[in-house]
């Protein structure tokens, strides 16, 4: 028996109930909050939108998705400290790092989300454990 069996690798879109379950629970989160009057009720379909991108989409890297995050915290933070509450001014600024996040993961010869049979050339490498 081998001590450290590959785990087979797949690539494209994926989705779990799992997956599906927390944006149903989000979406009802973010209603009822928007519908309570609270401000930044846009921050769980901004998160968890983004979590479906990078997770199901995409299939970014953690430290990508780490980066993303750590932004997205600044930028909110930067945005309601100058009182400004709506979604507007956080997602224009947010979405240039959104895009090149995705495109950055995208470019990796790693890259083994939607259309990766298309986009990356060396998708048999990475499903076959060569990178």
């Amino acid at each position: 028996m081998n001590p450290n069996p590959h785990i087979n690798r797949t690539c494209g879109f994926r989705i779990s109930w799992l997956d599906g379950l927390i944006l149903v629970l989000g979406s009802f989160l973010s209603w009822w909050l928007m519908n309570q009057s609270f401000h930044l009720w846009w921050i769980i379909p901004a998160a968890l939108g983004h979590f479906f991108l990078f997770c199901n989409v995409f299939l970014v890297w953690r430290r990508l998705e780490l980066l993303w995050a750590a932004s997205f915290v600044v930028n909110v933070v930067a945005h309601v400290a100058s009182n400004e509450f709506d979604f507007w001014p956080p997602l224009l600024w947010q979405t240039p790092v959104t895009l090149l996040v995705v495109a950055w993961q995208m470019r990796s010869p790693w890259y083994h989300g939607i259309f990766a049979h298309q986009i990356n050339a060396r998708i048999q490498d990475y499903l076959s454990h060569k990178l």
